[in-house]
């Protein structure tokens, strides 16, 4: 066993002075740490004082990358480093790598001398994997913060469908249900790109199996599902599950009528999905009410998505949002059922850019007189209202769905989808983080807060026993 040995005074000494030091009224810090980096990325490019050749070979082929390194650094950066290290016959360190992780292999050695690193799109997952692989877990953050950051980026081929398909494989379920988000949120422009072509199964399922896809329409999805089928060619039960998925009772009958004789899809499936398109005719045949006393009106079936065709909704731009509220009225069809096809329903909007909850009001006192309060700190709402009732709204409750768009890496994008009742207040978290006052918040559009409003019409069962 080993003794501890006594610590020198003269150590002590400079550690007290220090500690003085750092608590020293007027004490100026001189900060000489990137000239220390600069000296590290030097001792890497020109190998001095090596003590570590790193051999990295790409699998599959002969191709050999060699670095001179030098073992305290790669120690001190990943403690699996130090186990290979540890275990290492001599100075020469073999890791095998895949060709896109042997490509950026010097890119990943450079960050742990000098602590930053540089990332495209093409090699965030090899980054990401090295980083994990070496438990490097600061790099391994940093990437995965890039990824989330950088999903609406352009890339050739589309980058989101395979980052989810990464963060499927390692575990990632912060990244994965980024990536989930954004395809579900952006799925009009997603199913319009290459990138549709390369989404899983299991993607294509989880998208099919969400309210909070925001598309124009469901025939859109019908038909992105159609091409989805023609491309990968996946076996019946498959293709028999995503189509049993979509809800036809928001497609028109008309429509309805065309994709049964025209559709090859719906041709060669049609028994999978015939009770689903018989239960459609009859949702668009009768009065929902009607219908209700002999169905579950409240599945899946019968529950829109985030459509941005001007039957379920309108674009709302807001000028200057932190000023005077704002308003503006729109119709929207009374439900998806045939039914009620020429029904409409007339909805009045206001915007709130500093609406106080109760609890920051003003407050009169005993004697009447209006007791000051804070007028900072308003938080904006909207809310939404119908301009009349009707007995046609019986059976009947609508969500409000309020999307903000944004415009990331130059491309405008769905930022955040709230859903409520009547108020955003109802969310408690509208705009919470969003810094309107400031002409470059990442919510703003050329300095208008950029909103698309959407009416849901969600049925209920009027009785709980089936005649």
């Amino acid at each position: 066993h080993c003794q501890a040995k006594p610590i020198p005074s003269r150590l002590t000494s400079a550690a007290a002075l220090k500690l003085e030091g750092s608590v020293e009224n007027g004490a100026t810090v001189l900060n000489h740490s990137m000239t220390l980096v600069q000296r590290l990325e030097t001792l890497l490019a020109q190998g001095n004082g090596s003590d570590v050749i790193l051999r990295i070979v790409t699998l599959s082929t002969d191709e050999v990358k060699v670095i001179q390194a030098h073992s305290l650094v790669l120690s001190l950066q990943s403690d699996v480093f130090t186990e290979l290290l540890h275990t290492a016959n001599s100075s020469n360190l073999v890791v095998r790598e895949s060709a896109d992780s042997a490509a950026v292999f010097d890119k990943f050695i450079r960050y742990l001398y000098c602590g930053d690193i540089s990332v495209h799109l093409g090699q965030a997952i090899s980054l990401h994997r090295l980083a994990s692989k070496y438990h490097v877990w600061s790099l391994q953050q940093g990437v995965t913060r890039y990824m989330t950051q950088h999903l609406s980026s352009d890339s050739p081929t589309g980058h989101v469908v395979t980052w989810y398909q990464y963060a499927m494989k390692i575990g990632d379920m912060t990244l994965r249900n980024s990536c989930l988000q954004y395809l579900s949120w952006n799925l009009s422009s997603v199913i319009q790109s290459s990138e549709w072509r390369s989404v899983s199964e299991e993607l294509l399922m989880s998208l099919m199996q969400r309210s909070d896809l925001v598309l124009q329409n469901e025939l859109e999805l019908y038909e992105a599902l159609e091409a989805w089928i023609s491309h990968n060619q996946p076996a019946d039960a498959v293709a028999e599950n995503a189509l049993q998925a979509v809800r036809y009772s928001m497609i028109s009958p008309q429509h309805l009528f065309r994709l049964q004789k025209q559709s090859p899809l719906m041709l060669k499936y049609r028994e999978s999905v015939r009770d689903l398109l018989f239960l459609t005719f009859q949702f668009h045949a009768a009065s929902p009410i009607q219908l209700a006393k002999y169905f579950t009106l409240n599945s899946s079936l019968f529950m829109p998505r985030n459509y941005l065709s001007p039957a379920w909704g309108s674009p709302w731009v807001i000028n200057n949002p932190t000023r005077d509220d704002r308003s503006f009225s729109f119709q929207t069809q009374l439900g998806p059922s045939g039914h009620d096809a020429t029904k409409r329903v007339t909805w009045n909007a206001l915007f709130s850019p500093r609406w106080l909850p109760l609890s920051m009001r003003a407050t009169y006192s005993d004697h009447g007189s209006l007791q000051p309060t804070r007028t900072d700190g308003g938080l904006p709402r909207v809310i939404i209202t119908p301009a009349n009732s009707s007995p046609d709204f019986a059976g009947v409750s609508f969500q409000k769905t309020v999307i903000v768009l944004a415009r990331q890496q130059g491309k405008v994008v769905v930022r955040h989808v709230y859903s409520f009742h009547q108020s955003t207040e109802e969310t408690g978290n509208f705009l919470l983080d969003a810094d309107l006052q400031r002409r470059a918040s990442e919510y703003l559009i050329d300095s208008s807060l950029y909103l698309h409003v959407i009416v849901k019409p969600i049925y209920h069962s009027l009785v709980t026993t089936r005649k």
